[in-house]
């Protein structure tokens, strides 16, 4: 589990394809520093397990259903990635509870300053629609961020300097290709309500549905 608070910004020194996978190497300064060989570290907000460590980076393993639904299988040598160990037990939790099991790859539609903050829209797959809100938020790349905007097809979010400095935001580019990972309480939230629906009533939302759960009430 994380948090989207990013601690490290890597370069990527190579990513070799062994058939279907493929083995990332990351450079890095100060993350592996207790990191060792087993251990978990998000990538661009993907879940990994490093298989070495050295002095100067780590390597990890990618599988190929990762390289098929992330944005790390389109990682050159020079790119820069957001780094991230596990939450300890008994820390705080500085941005919001993030697995590492990205839900979907958006593009970065547009970037436009606003005083000295910037506000970036991105892409919004329609699979993910339901699960994101006004002021819910999101991770992009494994950074937590709060949804300051919401239309079809696309959101915003206003990012300030400090976090353009401390991850890759601030080298991204109308078109990259950003990861997704919804806010899990959303999906929590549909499968208890799934679960508590009679089987017999219809999927979606109906006049019947509402009256069953008190939205309605008596006509006259």
């Amino acid at each position: 589990m994380f948090t989207g608070i990013i601690e490290e910004v890597g370069t990527v020194e190579r990513l070799t394809l062994t058939g279907q996978t493929a083995v990332l190497q990351v450079k890095c300064q100060r993350i592996f520093t207790d990191l060792k060989a087993g251990d978990s570290i998000a990538v661009n907000g993907v879940c990994l397990t490093a298989v070495s460590v050295s002095s100067h980076g780590f390597a990890a393993d990618t599988s190929a259903e990762t390289l098929r639904k992330t944005n790390l299988g389109r990682l050159r040598p020079g790119e820069t990635v957001n780094l991230e160990r596990p939450l300890r037990l008994g820390a705080r939790i500085g941005g919001h509870l993030v697995s590492g099991h990205v839900d979907g790859v958006g593009r970065l539609l547009g970037i436009v300053p606003e005083g000295d903050s910037y506000r970036f829209q991105f892409e919004l797959p329609a699979q993910l629609d339901r699960y994101v809100v006004l002021e819910g938020s999101i991770a992009v790349d494994g950074i937590s961020l709060t949804v300051a905007r919401l239309q079809p097809g696309s959101f915003e979010v206003a990012v300030i300097p400090f976090t353009l400095r401390e991850t890759n935001l601030g080298r991204r580019k109308p078109g990259d290709q950003v990861n997704l990972e919804v806010d899990m309480l959303g999906r929590y939230v549909e499968k208890l309500l799934a679960h508590s629906r009679p089987k017999t009533e219809p999927e979606g939302v109906s006049k019947e549905l509402l009256s069953n759960y008190g939205f309605l009430g008596e006509e006259g």
